[in-house]
C-alpha cells in the first residue's frame, strides 16, 4: 500500500503581496502572478494533483490523517484562487470542489478567448510610430514591451528584425541618424543599438540646452543695449519738451505761419524780450521764428 506524504504549509501571513483581482482581462499575467503566489505558499502542487481516495474499510489512521491534511491544503489553495477573482467570477466558480478543477476551468475559458489577442498585438506593433514630442528612449522601451508580448504569444522574432524595426520607426527629426544606421555594414545587436540611441539623444539634449542659453544671453544683451540707447536720448527730449511748455502755452492755437509769428512776437513783447534775444532762441523750430 502506497503511503501519502504531506508537506507542511508555509505561513500565509509572511506573504503580503497578492496578485490583482482577475475580472476577465489579461488572464496570462494574472495566471503567472497567481502561480508564483501559490508556490510561495507551497500550494502550487494542488493545481495538478488528484485527490487521494480512501476506501470505507481502510482503518489506517496515518493514511486518514494524510488525506485530511491534503483536503485541508486543497481547500486553502482553492479559496486563495477564488479570493483573487472579482465578485462576479467568484459567484461562478465558488461551487467547484477542488483547486485543480477551478484552475483548469479558468485556463480553458480564458486562454481560448486570448487567441485573438495575438492579432491585436501584431497590429499594434505595425502601427506604432515614434514622434518627436517624446524621448526616443521611452518610445524604444514601449516597442520592446510590444515585442515581449508577441514573444509571450508564441511568435518568434529574432534580434535582427527587432533592430531593423526600431531603426525604421525613428521619428522624422532623426532622419539623418536613421540613414547613418541603415548604411552601416556591421550588423548591430539590440544592446548596441540602444547604447547608440542613448548617446545620440543625450548629445542632442545637451546641444539644445547650449543653444537655448546662447539665445537667452543674446536676447538679454540686445535688451540692455536698447535700454541704454533710450536713456541717452531722454535728457535732450525732456529739455525740449520743457522749453516748449514755457514758450508756447497750451492755450495758443496756431492756424497759419503768419499768425504764429504774430502771436510769438506779441507774447515775447509782453514779457520784455527784445528782437535780438528772440533770434538767439535756437531751440525754436525755424518755422516758428518770426521776421521782425
Amino acid at each position: 500500500m502506497s503511503s501519502i506524504t504531506f508537506t507542511p504549509l508555509a505561513s500565509a501571513a509572511a506573504h503580503q503581496e497578492k496578485p490583482f483581482k482577475f475580472s476577465g482581462a489579461d488572464f496570462k499575467r494574472w495566471q503567472q502572478k497567481m502561480l508564483f503566489y501559490l508556490t510561495t505558499l507551497s500550494l502550487s502542487r494542488f493545481l495538478i494533483e488528484e485527490p487521494p481516495v480512501v476506501t470505507e474499510g481502510d482503518t489506517d489512521t496515518q493514511r486518514r490523517k494524510a488525506v485530511d491534511a491534503w483536503n485541508h491544503s486543497d481547500f486553502l489553495c482553492r479559496n486563495y484562487i477564488l479570493n483573487s477573482l472579482d465578485d462576479v467570477l467568484y459567484g461562478v466558480y465558488c461551487s467547484v470542489k477542488t483547486a485543480k478543477e477551478v484552475w483548469n476551468s479558468l485556463e480553458k475559458k480564458y486562454k481560448t478567448e486570448d487567441a485573438g489577442v495575438k492579432k491585436f498585438i501584431v497590429g499594434k506593433f505595425l502601427d506604432y510610430k515614434m514622434v518627436d514630442a517624446k524621448t526616443v528612449m521611452s518610445q524604444v522601451q514601449e516597442i520592446q514591451i510590444i515585442i515581449h508580448d508577441l514573444i509571450a504569444e508564441g511568435m518568434e522574432i529574432n534580434e535582427s528584425f527587432q533592430v531593423a524595426a526600431i531603426i525604421e520607426k525613428l521619428p522624422q527629426m532623426w532622419r539623418d541618424f536613421k540613414n547613418y544606421l541603415k548604411h552601416k555594414r556591421k550588423e548591430l545587436t539590440l544592446e548596441e543599438l540602444i547604447v547608440r540611441l542613448r548617446i545620440e539623444e543625450d548629445s542632442r539634449t545637451s546641444d539644445a540646452k547650449t543653444y537655448k542659453k546662447a539665445m537667452e544671453a543674446e536676447a538679454k544683451a540686445n535688451l540692455t543695449e536698447s535700454s541704454n540707447a533710450q536713456k541717452r536720448k531722454r535728457p535732450k527730449e525732456r529739455a525740449t519738451t520743457v522749453a516748449n511748455q514755457i514758450i508756447w502755452p497750451r492755450t495758443v492755437v496756431f492756424r497759419s505761419r503768419t499768425k504764429v509769428r504774430i502771436e510769438a512776437k506779441r507774447m515775447l513783447s509782453r514779457t520784455g524780450v527784445c528782437q535780438s534775444t528772440f533770434r538767439k532762441l535756437t531751440y525754436l523750430p525755424w518755422c516758428l521764428k518770426p521776421t521782425w
